[in-house]
């Protein structure tokens, strides 16, 4: 004794709306996206300014203070 018959399955899917659409990270705040961009470039304020305070006292600069630099610069132009 098997299992009984299979029930049909839901009729023709019914024209509803379609998936929803993701949402954007944070729901698209724009005070979120302004305060994190923010954040983004003091950051490399801050990574620019370390190598460059010791250039202005007469130091050269060493190759990690130039790949600093370099780096600051892409983070503020991203």
């Amino acid at each position: 004794a098997g299992p009984g018959p299979a029930s049909p399955g839901p009729g023709p899917a019914s024209p509803g709306p379609g998936p929803a659409s993701p949402r954007p990270l944070f729901g698209g705040c724009w005070s979120c996206r302004l305060l994190s961009g923010a954040g983004l470039l003091a950051a490399a304020v801050w990574v620019y300014q370390g190598p460059r305070s010791s250039m202005k006292k007469g130091i050269p600069p060493s190759m990690g203070a130039i790949a600093q630099i370099c780096f600051a610069a892409g983070e503020g132009a991203g």
